[in-house]
């Protein structure tokens, strides 16, 4: 069945919540390559770097306030790089190997191995998400077995769970716009009680950019300079 729509830090062992994000070290020519027409690769590198910085403002002020535990996930650099970009504050960890299913199944299979009861993954390039949104998913996660926040593009931008549920990540067709109905069905096939929040843009191609600029000015969070993208001669 599907439905839409204390300052005190604790102990990361003793939170039943846990927030994972899921990100790439921001090195030229190998981060956001669909971008790098428009922007360049220090460009597109730049964007991605203020998309994670963007996220992370939510991300801190999210933990501080509730019983949820944060960590980074990442590929490419290594983790000397990684500290000096987001520091020493939050835990991270490499997301390890196997396609993107592969990775998230395993960041899942070990936070419920950890003893925590809801966790989440999200990437950093939706602008639209926000620590209210992360909130009306965990307390989705209170009744329901699975939790995604669809991508206007046909993806999921967000993933919950309260249980490992390794058959959600096998069999699908990463990177394409029918992650999110195949991973339905697969839901479906499974009988789980699936909530859905609101679709929201992601920022992938040159045309999204516009969102990325439209969305910092409302928010009010950073101010972004993005490059414009030039019509070519």
């Amino acid at each position: 069945m599907r439905s839409k729509n204390s300052q005190v830090r604790i102990p990361h062992h003793a939170l039943d919540k846990r927030l994972i994000i899921f990100t790439r070290y921001p090195e030229p020519g190998k981060t956001k390559t669909r971008l790098i027409p428009a922007l360049g690769p220090e460009g597109a590198a730049d964007l991605h770097r203020q998309m994670v910085d963007s996220t992370l403002i939510w991300a801190r002020q999210l933990e501080k306030n509730s019983a949820m535990s944060l960590e980074v996930r990442y590929e490419g650099g290594d983790e000397y790089q990684i500290r000096q970009w987001l520091g020493p504050d939050i835990p991270c960890c490499s997301q390890g190997n196997g396609d993107l299913g592969a990775r998230m199944a395993q960041a899942f299979n070990e936070a419920f191995s950890a003893g925590i009861g809801r966790v989440i993954i999200v990437g950093t390039d939706i602008p639209g998400l926000t620590g209210g949104l992360l909130k009306s998913a965990f307390e989705a996660l209170m009744e329901n077995d699975l939790v995604l926040g669809p991508a206007k593009d046909g993806g999921y931008y967000l993933i919950g769970l309260r249980r490992a549920i390794s058959q959600l990540f096998g069999e699908i067709r990463w990177g394409t716009g029918e992650v999110l109905a195949m991973t339905l069905k697969i839901a479906d096939g499974l009988k789980l009680q699936t909530f859905l929040l609101e679709p929201l843009d992601d920022v992938d191609r040159p045309e999204d950019l516009a969102i990325w600029e439209q969305k910092k000015c409302l928010k009010c969070l950073v101010c972004a300079k993005v490059p414009k993208v030039q019509p070519k001669k």
